[in-house]
């Protein structure tokens, strides 16, 4: 059993401990030459002081990036399957798969999801050779992901639903009974993608003949498409082009000031405070903060000021009722060397929360973005699939590689420790609820240390000197000299979980 605190995420001089260790370890893990690791690329400081790449520079990058784009540009068709006695939850919402009604409001929930993924052929990143993010910006796009969850609850209409989601092709998961001695594989019910042998040919079906679950869906689908503006106009902002606010180009610009580029290896913790940076920086979305916690710690007065606007006023308005929606990204590590068992069942109990929109981590050198869970599997969206660039500035571009028509799992087991969890609040009232809903899901844990904790107060009330939603300066020294050190020798190498 692992009984390692998620405090050991420490922040040093304004840098993660964790990144201190990935900067560190990264010279030997590139002479590893292992399954999954790629050589990062070392560039002459001579040549990074002029930010130009030379010739070498650039050959490298065309190889690596042909490299991992055929690495990244295919993969295995293969159904998962689903239990349809147990509950699936997605993001606060479960889903019993006994039916058809229930398997297509399941499929509609996942497919409407944003899915970011590795991309090739964009404008070339600033200061390097790079025009694909392949092999080295999964992080990344697990962070858009988690981002664009959060937008999609802020932004459209409660429960929305993508009114394409039909076009895509038909989802690769099937729906099976429990296993008896009899039938030890399971039988799976007729599901919504191939209800009928494919030499049946398909009929069209009257309005008096179509299925009771799609009629019951009209009136929803008006709503949904009157939003569809919103949503694609949401997809340009993750689009692979400089301007785009939660670009790639961007995210990368923004990771220079934690001394990363075009190329490193970003962890969960480091992608949190990029994603606030960039919110803070838009113009486009003024009605929304994001706070990432200090040492696994809320501060709610923190947030407090950081959403209500009615104490930048002078004199404050006590009866104004502005107040910007939060994100609040809470990066954390739940086991040393693995995750510790008993903080399972609390991770279950945070996803099927309504605040809760998901879980950046992954599985060791392998990240992901964890939705939900079924019995004791998670349910993730996966980066790791180079698609041709869209050009998103254009009219009516294309929707349909922005979202993933293929539900993967994974055993809980297999989730590595290191993690940010991100929630959501419209308002006040939402942030209270969210406290009392998280502290209570967070008691669930049979662990002695929480994953993490709500705290009345402001940050500056512990002896920090500002708190991380807004504070630019040097970050506080949570563990003295001596331990820090000692922590850093101990660190395990799952510390660099996103290497590939």
């Amino acid at each position: 059993m692992n009984s390692v605190s998620p405090s050991a995420v420490q922040y040093v001089g304004g840098v993660l401990q964790d990144e201190l260790v990935e900067t560190r370890r990264q010279q030997p893990l590139e002479r590893q030459g292992s399954f999954g690791h790629r050589q990062a690329q070392n560039p002459d400081p001579s040549r990074e002081a002029t930010g130009e790449p030379d010739e070498v520079d650039k050959l490298k990058a065309k190889l690596m990036s042909a490299w991992n784009n055929v690495k990244y540009g295919w993969s295995v068709k293969s159904k998962t399957t689903f239990n349809k006695t147990s509950p699936v939850t997605v993001l606060g919402h479960s889903y019993l798969l006994n039916s058809e009604d229930e398997v297509e409001r399941f499929r509609l929930a996942f497919v409407s999801r944003l899915w970011l993924t590795y991309r090739r052929e964009f404008p070339q990143l600033e200061g390097s050779s790079w025009t694909t993010d392949c092999g080295w910006g999964c992080m990344l796009r697990s962070g858009q992901m988690l981002l664009a969850q959060g937008l999609l609850v802020h932004l459209m209409p409660r429960d929305w639903a993508w009114p394409d989601a039909q076009q895509l092709a038909d989802v690769d998961f099937e729906v099976f009974r429990p296993r008896s001695p009899t039938r030890a594989g399971g039988i799976p019910i007729p599901s919504f993608g191939s209800p009928r042998a494919p030499s049946t040919p398909q009929k069209s079906l009257t309005g008096e003949q179509a299925p009771k679950c799609i009629q019951r869906k009209r009136p929803e689908s008006v709503r949904d498409r009157q939003a569809e503006p919103i949503h694609r106009k949401l997809v340009t902002w993750f689009g692979d082009q400089p301007l785009a606010p939660f670009g790639v180009h961007k995210l990368v610009e923004l990771g220079k000031s934690s001394g990363k580029k075009a190329g490193d290896w970003y962890g969960p913790s480091v992608v949190a405070h990029i994603l606030r940076k960039a919110v803070a920086r838009t113009s486009e979305l003024s009605n929304l903060a994001v706070y990432v916690a200090q040492d696994c710690t809320v501060y709610k007065e923190d947030v407090v000021h950081l959403c209500d606007l009615s104490l930048s006023q002078s004199p404050p308005e006590l009866s104004s009722q502005a107040w910007k929606s939060v994100i609040i990204l809470v990066p954390v590590r739940l086991g040393g060397e693995a995750l510790n068992p008993s903080y399972i069942e609390c991770v279950k109990n945070i996803l099927k929360l309504e605040c809760c929109i998901g879980i950046i981590g992954g599985k060791p050198k392998h990240s992901l973005y964890f939705t939900g869970f079924q019995d004791e599997q998670l349910l993730y969206l996966d980066p790791h699939y180079c698609q041709p660039v869209v050009d998103v500035t254009q009219v009516n571009f294309p929707l349909e590689s922005f979202h993933c028509s293929s539900p993967r799992k994974m055993p809980f087991s297999r989730m590595d420790p290191s993690c940010t969890i991100g929630f959501y609040a419209k308002n006040k009232k939402d942030f209270e609820s969210l406290c009392s809903a998280v502290s209570v899901a967070l008691s669930s844990s049979k662990e002695k240390y929480p994953i993490f904790t709500f705290v009345e107060g402001q940050g500056q009330d512990y002896g920090l000197e500002g708190h991380s939603s807004n504070h630019s300066g040097p970050g506080a020294h949570i563990l003295p000299p001596g331990l820090l050190s000692m922590g850093t020798n101990n660190r395990g190498s799952t510390d660099e979980f996103v290497f590939l």
